[in-house]
């Protein structure tokens, strides 16, 4: 294990004599009269120069100038990464990368964190239900340098994820860095901390033998979906309740609620998902909310992934152009099109963009036939009975479920580790702790965006382990924290947070901000001049993490391809059948339009005159379309 040592370079006597300093050491005074105000002088983050005049023995109207370098900064080595799910197993990757010694500790017998599925929830553990499927397009969540592969759908089930994730730490050679089984019940700082910057953790193994390790920093990547908030006090009569509650980290699938009457409390993601998942068994589900909520859906215009529609960089950039007032406003109105909140009594009180909607695309569907109901704040519980804040009462309830969101922990981690702003965990940039004298620690994932939590994961332990490694370096503890306050602040005037949802940063910003820390943020003006079709795709295409291996530190030679051929791998998993499609002129608006081939006309099949599929061609006609002719068949 290495520590902090303080290098002492050499000692030069004008360009005609450099000596090791070493032995020197002991034959000078301990002051120095410092010339003409020169001392300190820091030229890297890991030396300062000092420049000292003496009077020689010779004369006294001679000095004698020489220079003495320091260096002061922590070597790390040795990385302790705390869990296996995502965000620790890109942590363990990026380790890696830098020529650090990885050690990762996960308390399961197995990778993935949130998404490995277990029949029963294991306390201090994320908990995932049978069904769940996410709710992010593949593209969006891949690892930057590593795309999943084509024929997977793109929304996967939770084993297609762990599947991925599996490939994943098999390609890169992970899986032996990994202590499975293992739990971390304490990480403290050595006593000599002040000067190594070193931590000590205590792990527990299967057998419950504890083992102390030394280590130069540690990632903690343990999650925030393992403290299930159940908070019954604030539910007046549960007590009396005749029938069954739970929280959501509880539930698995609906065969328990077969014939049931239920209630959810609670519309984030999980509330909607088993709500309408139990309503296709259960007699009545009834979903209780206290603040409504904007539900948007997976698929967009043509059945596109809304996240690759929407979450590109000129979306981005109308953001930081035009007021957000106006922006909720023309997406509310869009939403309201698809189906009005007021009337299926979704409508929040806040606006569209002050917190992440609810990604659901049954839960409107399940409205409209019955299957759920939709009911404010619960205000008692009576018997088998609830009671809602409209005086409105449901009778004969045979089972609760809370989906009431999650605290936060690291029971873990020192005290002075633990500064709070705000709601939330005071982090700079939502990774350092600002307190600490040594940049040795770095919590990676814990971060809440409207995007998927891999690629935001592995931007952070880029920047931690380039801190770490020393090729970058942290703002005074001072500066961090006025950073950190500033960010609640802003967070508190942009966003609806909470106890249960304390912190949400964009996207698309956050993922710069860390890559221009780590110096891996896309120039569109150098790609403007130097790859065009590139650029149109960074510019128009959506935010995907190969954007952040174009150029610098872990540069992707496969970068490019990944972004040019990311729709070729969203159309793959449609192509189950060869289905012929017709291309013409639209002879009202002079422009290309495409349709199923019209019956009869099966033997127009000119191949496509750009070599691929995906793509329409010119028709060699041009008869209209009304005439019943069509011009350019093409099969997709």
């Amino acid at each position: 294990m290495s520590s902090s040592a303080y290098n002492l370079c050499c000692l030069s006597f004008s360009p005609i004599l450099s000596l090791p300093l070493s032995p020197l050491l002991l034959f000078l005074p301990l002051s120095f009269p410092l010339s003409g105000g020169r001392g300190l002088k820091c030229v890297s983050p890991c030396s300062t120069i000092l420049t000292i005049t003496l009077p020689t023995p010779c004369s006294s109207s001679m000095v004698l100038t020489f220079s003495l370098s320091l260096c002061s900064s922590i070597m790390v080595r040795t990385v302790a990464v705390i869990g296996a799910g995502p965000s620790g197993l890109t942590s363990i990757k990026s380790c890696l990368d830098e020529g650090l010694e990885p050690t990762c500790f996960e308390s399961s017998d197995d990778i993935g964190g949130l998404w490995k599925f277990k029949e029963v929830s294991e306390p201090n553990r994320a908990s995932i239900y049978r069904s769940l499927t996410i709710n992010i397009s593949k593209e969006m969540m891949c690892f930057s340098d590593f795309p999943i592969p084509a024929d997977y759908p793109n929304y996967m089930h939770h084993s297609r994820i762990l599947q991925y994730f599996r490939l994943y730490a098999e390609h890169f050679k992970l899986l032996q860095h990994i202590h499975f089984q293992t739990s971390v019940r304490s990480v403290r700082q050595r006593p000599d901390f002040s000067h190594s910057g070193q931590w000590e953790v205590v792990t527990e193994n299967r057998e419950g033998q504890e083992e102390r390790h030394m280590f130069d920093s540690v990632i903690v990547c343990s999650g925030h979906y393992s403290y299930p908030h159940l908070p019954l006090k604030d539910f007046s009569g549960i007590e009396s309740f005749e029938g069954k509650y739970f929280h959501s980290w509880d539930y698995k699938g609906p065969e328990d609620l077969r014939g049931k009457r239920v209630v959810v409390i609670g519309i984030g993601n999980s509330g909607g998902d088993i709500a309408v998942e139990s309503s296709r068994v259960a007699e009545q589900v009834y979903l209780s909310t206290r603040r409504g909520a904007w539900v948007i859906r997976v698929m967009s215009d043509n059945g596109l992934p809304v996240d690759m529609k929407y979450n590109t960089r000129f979306v981005h950039i109308l953001f930081q152009l035009l007021p957000v007032n106006w922006l909720s406003w023309f997406g509310e109105k869009k939403l309201n099109a698809m189906y009005d909140h007021t009337m299926y009594a979704l409508k929040p009180k806040h606006r569209l963009f002050s917190t992440i909607p609810v990604i659901n695309d049954e839960l409107p569907n399940k409205i409209l036939t019955g299957g759920v109901m939709v009911k404010p704040n619960v205000q008692q519980i009576r018997g088998s009975s609830v009671v809602f804040e409209d005086g409105s009462v449901v009778d004969k309830v045979d089972v609760i479920v809370f989906a009431t969101g999650y605290n936060y922990d690291f029971p873990f981690l020192p005290p002075n580790v633990m500064h709070k702003s705000g709601h939330r965990l005071g982090l700079y940039k939502h990774v350092f702790p600002p307190t600490l004298e040594h940049p040795t620690m770095a919590v990676v994932g814990f971060i809440h965006a409207l995007g998927a939590i891999m690629p935001q994961a592995e931007m952070q332990s880029r920047w931690v382990t380039r801190v770490f490694k020393g090729h970058k370096k942290l703002p005074s503890n001072r500066a961090m924290l006025k950073a950190v306050e500033c960010d609640t602040k802003d967070m508190d005037k942009n966003y609806i947070v909470s106890k249960l949802v304390p912190l949400q940063v964009d996207f698309v910003s956050y993922m710069d901000d860390i890559a221009g820390e780590v110096g891996v943020r896309p120039s569109l003006a150098w790609l403007f001049f130097t790859d065009y079709p590139l650029f149109k795709r960074v510019l128009w295409g959506p935010v995907t993490a190969y954007q952040y291996r174009i150029t610098g530190p872990g540069k992707w030679s496969g970068a490019r391809r990944a972004i040019f051929t990311q729709f070729e791998r969203m159309f793959q998993p449609f192509k189950t059948r060869q289905v012929t499609y017709v291309s013409y002129m639209d002879d009202n608006t002079g422009r290309w339009g495409s349709g199923p081939a019209w019956p009869g006309c099966s033997s127009l099949t000119t191949p496509c005159s750009r070599g691929y599929c995906g793509v329409l061609s010119p028709p060699t006609s041009t008869v209209s379309p009304a005439q019943g002719t069509p011009r350019h068949l093409h099969p997709v």
